[in-house]
């Protein structure tokens, strides 16, 4: 693996969109992350947050593979997770450990921090995926619900 793994601040807006347009082709949902980019000024803010991960794998200058992981606070005890949102590798790096060295930095970040767990979500059939995370974790079988917020009537 020849690439290297980089957190992403505010000054680098462009890569984040490089990055997205990355998770859209990996994702087949182009829509969601390129239709309606966030202002460069929202997006270097979010960069600068201390709880937002977003990592890149670069390579000769190219965004090949990311990751985008928020640490939440718990309040059932002292302590926080990180949970992994988004994960990707370009079609034409996979199976060559880049998904693995984005973990394994994020791994360290969060032991820095004294993270107590890391957490990720995997779809039914996505067999690769799967196969990664149950090398990496313990597999719990949930179910994730997406719940509508309705709309500020004053907005």
């Amino acid at each position: 693996m020849a690439a290297e793994i980089r957190r992403l601040g505010p000054a680098d807006v462009t890569l984040m969109r490089d990055l997205n347009a990355m998770f859209g082709r990996a994702f087949g949902d182009r829509g969601s992350y390129q239709d309606a980019p966030p202002p460069d000024e929202w997006l270097a803010g979010a960069l600068g947050r201390p709880h937002v991960f977003a990592l890149a794998a670069i390579d000769d200058g190219a965004v090949v593979g990311g990751l985008v992981a928020y640490q939440l606070d718990k309040l059932e005890q002292a302590r926080s997770e990180i949970y992994i949102y988004d994960l990707a590798v370009a079609e034409e790096r996979r199976r060559r450990g880049v998904a693995s060295a984005l973990i394994e930095r994020l791994r360290q970040m969060a032991s820095e921090r004294g993270v107590w767990v890391i957490y990720v979500q995997s779809d039914h059939g996505d067999d690769p995926a799967i196969a990664l995370y149950t090398k990496l974790g313990t597999r719990e079988d949930v179910m994730h619900f997406d719940i509508p917020v309705e709309k500020d009537p004053r907005s």
